[in-house]
């Protein structure tokens, strides 16, 4: 039985004389119709079950949903979307031109721009290992940027 699809059908029948009848309808497998009464607590624990089943395949349907994902939806609904290959061959051939454009830098700079960057040190933590002025790192990091921008530009240019 799939979610929300009944083989059988309950009713109840209110008599003239102030009684109620109940009843259960179903096809059987050889397509042959049946209406059945029941009693009233058998009607009643029928319908008791059939409330039962219809939470669970609620529940199931709910919580299921997982398993019938497709891997477009799942990449939709990821954090982090995995790239594809020309994204990948794109930001390779990007670090390569970050890593020239950095190992082009004088020592000085390209060591206090990767103990900035890389390392999350600040200028005066920086200051304080080189014994200088924060000032001084601040501007050496700034210029190293400006280097590495104009290296790549002249990567990609020519």
């Amino acid at each position: 039985m799939t979610f929300m699809d009944k083989v059988y059908t309950l009713r109840t029948e209110v008599h003239s004389e102030g009684g109620t009848a109940y009843f259960i309808s179903f096809t059987d497998g050889q397509g042959e119709f049946y209406d059945l009464e029941v009693s009233e607590p058998f009607f009643m624990e029928f319908r008791q079950m059939e409330r039962k089943n219809r939470n669970l395949q609620q529940s199931d349907w709910r919580h299921g949903e997982g398993w019938d994902l497709w891997d477009e939806t799942l990449y939709k609904r990821a954090f982090r979307v995995p790239k594809s290959v020309e994204e990948l061959i794109f930001d390779a051939e990007q670090r390569e031109l970050l890593n020239k454009a950095i190992a082009a830098l004088p020592e000085i700079q390209r060591r206090r721009f990767l103990l900035y960057h890389e390392y999350d040190l600040n200028y005066r933590q920086i200051g304080e290992m080189e014994h200088c002025r924060p000032q001084s790192i601040r501007h050496s990091v700034i210029r190293a940027r400006e280097k590495i921008k104009a290296e790549i530009e002249k990567y990609r240019a020519g």
